[in-house]
């Protein structure tokens, strides 16, 4: 395997030197005949969306783009059939970072790579790197070919209560996990209406988010270099112990609670400390129409502890399908949509966290999201989940075996042996 990925490394920088200078990106876009189908997200996802199609018709208006808004798991279900079948049904496609490795291992999306290539053009370098490297298959940062370009900014960010902190004399903000857990049992023992900390320990992807940028800042990681499977390392178990110990300051029922559980949580105030927030969900704790904490809440990056701070990263993806007849005018939409200006108009004016590095410390859009330069920090401090295809079936196991612990049906070694042995027998080895 090594050697494999070193061919790719030398192969990839060929053809990369080629990409990456050069001019900056350019959408040459005329509109004239252009017709595209677009497989988009509903929700603030879609309402950027359509915000974006709006303004590409101003500027294109003898252009004729459809946008479907779907719901996650309509829109992954619809886009599968479509790529499976090759139909061509789509132009673009929103996508989940963690849908690339699959989509790409099989050849159903096109290789933007190349297609900046045919153009002479280059990938902007203002697009933050993190995001870039998550739509590259095979997983080599800043070296493998691009499946997809960075519309959504998303990542895990920390978010603790400052004014108790400061009540208490605690590290504000934590640099450790350790300090974490004894500002969870300091607030919990001594505020009657606060829980230490809150998380989602519902089972599946949903305790996985909360628990992996524990997992990876104690040093440990799904797969070794070889790709074996490594989540019942000592580093592992260290961590696990350390989330159950930490889970004893959260709220009873802690192991069902999803993110509106979060969210209530914090907007009532009734949490001191949250491991995982995304982005859509902070807005509203500087609105006094919503929160009871305005002003107390500090949204920051992730502790570290044996390693620096690893949040998870969860960017999505504009995509072309490889069975697209329209491939061209495809890729115009999204050098148009991952522009700077409109990248900057979606965060202004639907609340959309951007992938451009420029705009976390732009003055108008730090002034209306004051957490965006430590925002930019967790993007760049960020890790990915594996970049395997077989992802989609390990991260439903790992969330299943992470709540049997949780919820104390298994020892931390007892949940992570078998979570290693069900991996093992998914890859095959």
């Amino acid at each position: 395997m090594k050697i494999w990925i070193k061919l790719m490394v030398v192969l990839s920088m060929i053809t990369g030197l080629a990409i990456f200078t050069g001019a900056g990106v350019e959408s040459l876009a005329q509109g004239e005949g252009i017709k595209l189908l677009i497989a988009g997200r509903d929700g603030t996802y879609g309402k950027a969306m359509q915000l974006a199609v709006d303004a590409y018709l101003e500027e294109n208006p003898r252009a004729d783009i459809e946008l479907l808004k779907l719901p996650y798991a309509g829109l992954s279900e619809k886009v599968v059939i479509d790529l499976k079948e090759a139909t061509g049904a789509y132009d673009v496609m929103m996508m989940d970072d963690t849908w690339v490795a699959g989509f790409a291992a099989a050849g159903w999306i096109a290789n933007l790579t190349e297609m900046y290539m045919e153009r002479e053009l280059s990938l902007d370098p203002d697009i933050v790197g993190a995001a870039v490297d998550c739509a590259r298959y095979p997983y080599l940062r800043g070296i493998a070919p691009i499946y997809g370009l960075p519309h959504v900014g998303n990542v895990e960010l920390f978010v603790y209560r400052k004014d108790l902190f400061d009540k208490y004399g605690l590290p504000s903000p934590p640099e450790t996990w350790d300090e974490v857990l004894n500002a969870a049992k300091v607030i919990d023992e001594n505020e009657l209406d606060v829980h230490g900390v809150i998380f989602r320990g519902r089972k599946g992807n949903p305790i996985n988010a909360g628990f992996l940028p524990i997992f990876w800042s104690f040093g440990a990681e799904v797969l070794d270099e070889e790709g074996n499977p490594t989540v019942n390392s000592p580093e592992a178990v260290a961590a696990l112990k350390f989330f159950l110990d930490l889970a004893e300051y959260a709220p009873e029922g802690v192991e069902i609670y999803d993110a509106s559980d979060v969210r209530d949580s914090l907007l009532s105030g009734s949490a001191a400390i949250a491991t995982e927030v995304w982005p859509a969900w902070v807005p509203d704790l500087d609105n006094p129409e919503k929160s009871q904490v305005v002003g107390k809440i500090e949204v920051t990056v992730h502790p570290g502890q044996v390693t620096k701070s690893a949040p998870m990263i969860g960017i999505w993806h504009l995509a072309i399908p490889e069975a697209s007849t329209r491939k061209d005018a495809a890729f115009d939409f999204l050098l148009f949509v991952t522009s700077e200006r409109m990248q900057k108009r979606m965060a202004l004016e639907v609340g959309l966290p951007p992938t451009r590095a420029s705009l976390y410390v732009d003055p108008e859009v730090v002034a209306k999201y004051r957490w965006y330069p430590d925002q930019l920090k967790a993007l760049r401090a960020s890790k990915v989940r594996p970049r395997l295809p077989e992802w989609i079936e390990i991260d439903p196991k790992m969330g299943f075996y992470l709540n049997l612990a949780l919820v104390g049906d298994r020892t931390p070694e007892e949940a992570l042996n078998e979570l290693n042995a069900e991996i093992a027998d998914i890859l095959g080895k």
